[in-house]
């Protein structure tokens, strides 16, 4: 689902997913953030409700 452009508007943008997760780590809610698909920045949500968080890289293991 797009993000609404009014939404955005309202939204606080981050310039660096970093700027982004710094922000959530230092708020008193549990946030976290998304790149959003009007602007292109970073924005924080705390909706969890259907939304999947990446999870890390497989690290392949090189057999001797």
């Amino acid at each position: 689902m797009r993000t609404r452009l009014s939404v955005c508007a309202r939204k606080r943008r981050f310039g660096s997913e970093a700027d982004a997760m710094a922000a959530a780590h230092g708020a008193r809610a549990d946030l976290r953030h998304y790149r959003c698909d009007r602007c292109g920045a970073f924005h924080l949500t705390s909706r969890r409700k259907g939304k999947r968080i990446p999870r890390p890289p497989a690290v392949e293991s090189v057999a001797r």
